[in-house]
């Protein structure tokens, strides 16, 4: 059995700490709004606003706290003010804990934000005094306890080969496809990414929509089939390769060629607009490079 702290306990906090527990490891919700931690202690949870490591053993500290968009860029006010309390509670503790960013976070947060701010309130040293690592949540908000225990994907990043180690043994027995990398920031980008991507399908078959309107066709089974034909729905391995720019006869043709249908029933399709100046632009690219390579050689 572990010991568990969830710093911040939200939706992702206390379905993850709820998933422990019913694993049947020992769990203490942290937050600091007064009705949460009543809604917490009334389910019969341990919750409170402050964190106590003085008597504890060594512990996971779970980071779920909110990270919300202000325009284009992210709020990690939140972030910073639980950071700081966790290091305030890693200066009086007697074992080494390991510290656990969970929530979605921009890459690079976990060493470029949270790390100095658990050293210099906590006076200690990362790998000496405590440890740190990503493990980025993958659950919907409808379903969160359900993905929390039934997980088709866990993600775990540290520089530490034990902090790895430490947390796969936590993790494995819920289930899933385990991937691990050295670099926290990798796992954090794996979050971002995966957010993205879905955002970026849903507005594909959006924009989709609109032109299957304008030209009076239902969308629902052309895109069910889409979803059967195109290798980019079947194949989770294709077009993943960075730096490659698509290329031969369809995908060139029928995205330009497409864009001027658009253009004569007067549809705007800036999604796909995009797709194809990216395109352009890596093509580009690697035109420049291909150049400079083939001069050094001359």
């Amino acid at each position: 059995m572990a010991r568990i702290f969830i710093v911040g306990s939200g939706v992702v906090g206390t379905a993850t700490g709820k998933g422990f527990l019913h694993a049947g490891h020992e769990v203490t919700f942290i937050d600091v709004l007064p009705q949460r931690i009543d809604q917490l202690r009334s389910e019969g949870l341990d919750a409170r606003d402050t964190l106590d490591l003085r008597a504890e053993p060594g512990a996971f500290l779970f980071l779920t706290l909110p990270t919300p968009n202000v325009g284009h860029r992210y709020d990690l006010s939140a972030f910073e003010a639980g950071s700081t309390s966790v290091g305030e509670a890693l200066a009086d503790a007697a074992e080494k804990h390991i510290v656990v960013v969970r929530s979605t976070v921009p890459p690079g947060t976990a060493e470029g934000l949270v790390q100095p701010l658990l050293e210099k309130y906590s006076g200690g040293r990362l790998g000496e005094d405590f440890m740190l690592a990503s493990n980025p949540e993958f659950l919907r908000a409808a379903s969160a306890v359900e993905d929390f225990r039934y997980p088709w994907m866990t993600v775990i990043a540290s520089r530490s080969a034990r902090t790895r180690e430490r947390l796969a043994e936590l993790l494995l027995p819920f289930g899933g496809e385990m991937r691990f990398f050295s670099d926290p920031a990798e796992a954090e980008f794996v979050k971002c990414a995966h957010n993205i991507y879905n955002a970026t399908k849903i507005s594909f078959w959006n924009e989709m929509w609109l032109v299957s309107q304008s030209l009076g066709l239902e969308l629902d089974p052309i895109a069910q089939t889409v979803a059967r034909s195109a290798e980019g729905s079947y194949n989770p391995l294709y077009g993943i390769r960075g730096g490659a720019p698509y290329g031969g006869a369809c995908l060139p043709k029928d995205t330009q060629g497409f864009l001027g249908l658009a253009d004569t029933i007067g549809l705007d399709m800036p999604l796909l607009r995009a797709v194809v100046a990216v395109n352009d632009t890596l093509a580009e690219k690697v035109d420049q490079e291909a150049d400079a390579l083939t001069a050094d050689v001359a």
